[in-house]
């Protein structure tokens, strides 16, 4: 048995995980019921609201799986497989609580305009199209500036924790375990990590949180997004910001002993899709893993397929369909990468892809 010690401890972490959780999800639900009050209903007059082909939303199975994704999240905490993060040991500002929801409230009207006249490509300008490949510049999710102002980056993961409300973090980190896993028997600070499309960095606070002394690239096509990646990791050492395309990144071959992607593939067309797959294996040392982190594809939970088939109707996301509909053991195996499992946490599956030795 543990002394009574090591249990209170315990009891009191726990005890401040709830909490720090219960308020997070009240916030952002709040923020979210307020931002579809805006947005209106995800389809337009006349369009139809679902496929045929998809069974109706299992609304109590959804409810099971966001709580599921909350216990699994305390479940690798208490297990020693990840600290617990930041965003929970600390209260936040107020002042810039204040601010952030006046942000949020302020652009969902903008987004809602958006969204009503099919405002999908406000980023597409001759400046941008000699800098940036064509599928890149569109106003995904409707938002402001696309992924190219320095407002888009500092909001954005208001908007994507807004999106699950609260969720977002937990289903993120349920990948962090399989980076433990491919990181196990190795010298931390001699390995190194990629992480592309490294958006904000919030990924990499969590990776940094529990890895400090691993060297870590962090690489995005958007200056904007670099910049705020810069200044949310620039507390830790051993840290490379690349600003380049995934699909062509210019860094040495074999160099990663681990390869993240998060939230990046479902953006891509399927043609990218195939590039991007194979730069990455190009990238990864042999004995290596990528580390996919993406939304759950049809099948994966039945019952929520509704849920996918609807998302890029009610947000601009052209590319998310046929990524639910993609087949990744084959596409990573057609770049020489094998599969080597995949966790699901509510609306999101990370999966694990390796790069034989020989």
């Amino acid at each position: 048995m543990a002394p009574l010690n090591t249990m209170i401890a315990n009891s009191a972490k726990r005890a401040a995980y709830v909490s720090a959780q219960a308020a997070r999800i009240v916030w952002y639900t709040g923020h979210y019921a307020a931002g579809r009050r805006l947005m209106g209903p995800l389809t337009e007059p006349g369009e139809a609201p679902y496929a045929e082909e998809f069974l109706p939303l299992d609304r109590q199975r959804l409810k099971d799986s966001f709580r599921a994704a909350f216990r699994q999240d305390w479940k690798h905490i208490e297990a020693g497989r990840y600290r617990m993060p930041a965003e929970l040991r600390r209260l936040p500002s107020l002042p810039g609580l204040i601010k952030q929801s006046r942000d949020y409230i302020r652009d969902s009207k903008k987004v809602a305009r958006r969204k009503h006249a099919r405002g999908h490509s406000e980023v597409l300008t001759r400046t941008n199209t000699e800098k940036y490949p064509r599928y890149y510049l569109q106003n995904f999710h409707y938002q402001s500036d696309g992924w190219l102002t320095a407002a888009s980056a500092e909001r954005y993961d208001m908007q994507v924790e807004t999106l699950f409300t609260g969720a977002a973090g937990p289903m993120r980190r349920a990948s962090l375990p399989l980076i433990g896993d491919a990181l196990r028997g190795k010298d931390v600070a001699s390995a190194a990590l990629l992480d592309i499309g490294c958006g904000g960095g919030r990924y990499l606070q969590g990776v940094k949180e529990n890895w400090p002394q691993l060297p870590v690239t962090a690489l995005d096509l958007s200056p904007a997004y670099i910049g705020k990646a810069r200044a949310s990791l620039g507390r830790w050492s051993d840290m490379r910001y690349v600003e380049a395309n995934a699909e062509a990144t210019g860094l040495d071959s074999g160099a990663y002993d681990v390869v993240t992607a998060v939230y990046l593939f479902h953006e891509l067309p399927p043609k990218v899709r195939r590039i991007v797959a194979a730069e990455i294996a190009r990238l990864i040392k042999p004995g290596g893993a990528l580390i996919l982190t993406d939304t759950i594809q049809y099948g994966d939970e039945p019952g929520f397929d509704i849920l996918l088939e609807n998302f890029p109707r009610g947000f601009h996301e052209p590319y998310y369909d046929s990524y639910c509909r993609t087949a990744l053991d084959g596409l990573f195996a057609d770049a020489g990468l094998t599969p080597g499992g995949e966790v699901v946490s509510f609306l999101t599956k990370a999966s694990v892809f390796h790069k034989p030795v020989s």
